[in-house]
């Protein structure tokens, strides 16, 4: 009886199945997309026609702290056209597996200030002569535990944060610690010396103002912590009466300078679709303050143009910005998140040309994870500067985007390039200061 019972429904199932297989499939209409694309939007705004306007060069004697704030910036620095390396000194600990050169070198007093990947401080002169260095690393840790870190000069003073969770003064000519904060997070954050505060973002996404002649806090400011960081904070950025923060969530705060009262608060929203690292909404640059606008951009596909006094967005371009963007005249240059040098309009945010740039460190498809990292870019001696990790420092032409000149990195570049007293300055992942003239 069972087993008459089973083959009378697997007949059953056996008709419905022949059924279903003489139906029609029916077609659904619309157009059909690629589930593989990319990026549906990308090359959807065509490239305008805009003619390059720069501010003429000038010859700066420092480079003391970020470019964000424009009383610290030279917006042209001079350099030569086809600039070749004149000499090469070693700072200390490399980039490793564990550990990355973050800092990029700043420049005063006739000295080059460097941080490596193990918390060691080194100052160089012009010539490449090794003036002093200081061991930064905590008594009871190890290189390797922390990585990161940031460096701003004021007054004869270096001012050092560093992964291991410590702001630090020195004396810019001798190396001696003066004094040390714990901020009880990483430090990795860049910081940023005006007046008598120094400013700067911790790990865990809390603001900072610290009197800068003894190291005692001020006050402090509060952001929705975000897990989700890149290694090395973005510098505050100073109006004349604020100073604007960027943290990990992709939010930016302007406060009081003196009192650290927040006046506004924006959020860079939005994001490359399609694309797993636009996940990571970190602000991966300084705010650039320009006039009343706040230019800058996220790692997740977007650069923004903010009004400074209340945060009001005024346009929004879906490029990511991988580091500081570089304002200068009409144009707003920089590295976006699929490794392509891009030149927007300073105006309204518009696309004028975009360069591709080395993207994978290898040329087999199944082996195409890892992508090289480009830095900068810095307009200097009339072109577009980009130092790579791919051993080579190029010259982009700012009205077309060729390129027009190229020259070696030995090892490769893991900062951004400076440039002072018409010398291009920047640290390759050796462990090596280079200079460029």
């Amino acid at each position: 009886m069972a087993t008459a019972k089973t083959g009378w429904m697997i007949g059953i199932a056996g008709a419905l199945l022949l059924s279903a297989c003489a139906e029609k499939d029916v077609i659904l209409p619309g157009p059909r997309e690629d589930l593989r694309a990319g990026d549906p939007g990308a090359g959807a705004a065509a490239p305008v026609d805009v003619a390059v306007s720069l501010p003429a060069q000038q010859v700066n004697s420092d480079w003391a702290q970020g470019h964000g704030t424009p009383a610290f910036r030279t917006d042209h620095p001079a350099l030569g056209a086809a600039p070749v390396r004149v000499w090469s000194a070693g700072i200390g600990a490399g980039d490793t597996r564990k550990a990355r050169i973050t800092a990029t070198p700043v420049v005063a007093g006739g000295r080059i200030f460097t941080l490596d990947s193990g918390a060691q401080v080194m100052a160089h002169g012009t010539d490449g002569s090794r003036l002093w260095a200081q061991d930064l690393l905590p008594a009871r840790e190890s290189e390797g535990q922390a990585t990161g870190g940031g460096l701003a000069y004021e007054g004869g003073r270096l001012y050092v944060s560093s992964g291991f969770g410590l702001l630090s003064a020195l004396d810019a000519e001798t190396g001696a610690v003066i004094w040390q904060q714990k901020l009880n997070a990483t430090g990795s954050g860049t910081p940023t010396v005006a007046g008598d505060l120094v400013y700067l973002v911790s790990g865990d996404d809390t603001a900072w103002g610290i009197e800068k002649d003894n190291g005692r806090i001020r006050w402090q400011l509060g952001a929705a912590p975000d897990v989700a960081n890149v290694l090395g904070g973005a510098a505050p950025a100073l109006t004349d009466q604020f100073v604007v923060f960027s943290f990990g969530a992709g939010d930016l705060q302007a406060a009081f300078r003196q009192g650290g009262l927040r006046m506004w608060n924006a959020t860079i929203s939005g994001q490359r679709r399609f694309r797993a690292s636009a996940k990571v909404t970190d602000i991966t640059g300084d705010p650039v303050i320009v006039g009343d606008s706040i230019y800058v951009g996220t790692h997740s596909g977007r650069t923004v143009r903010l009004n400074a006094g209340n945060g009001e967005r005024i346009w929004t371009a879906d490029e990511g910005a991988m580091g500081a963007v570089w304002v200068a005249g009409n144009s707003v240059f920089l590295v976006n998140d699929r490794n392509e040098l891009v030149r927007l309009n300073a105006e309204d945010g518009a696309l004028v040309w975009k360069k591709d740039l080395p993207r994978f460190t290898r040329n087999r498809p199944k082996r195409q994870v890892a992508v090289y990292a480009h830095y900068g870019p810095v307009v200097a001696g009339g072109r577009v500067v980009v130092a790579s990790n791919d051993g080579a420092l190029r010259f982009f032409d700012p009205a077309s985007g060729e390129l027009v000149y190229e020259t070696e990195v030995p090892g490769g570049a893991t900062t951004a390039p400076v440039v002072v007293n018409r010398t291009l300055y920047v640290v390759g992942t050796r462990g090596q200061l280079h200079a460029f003239r």
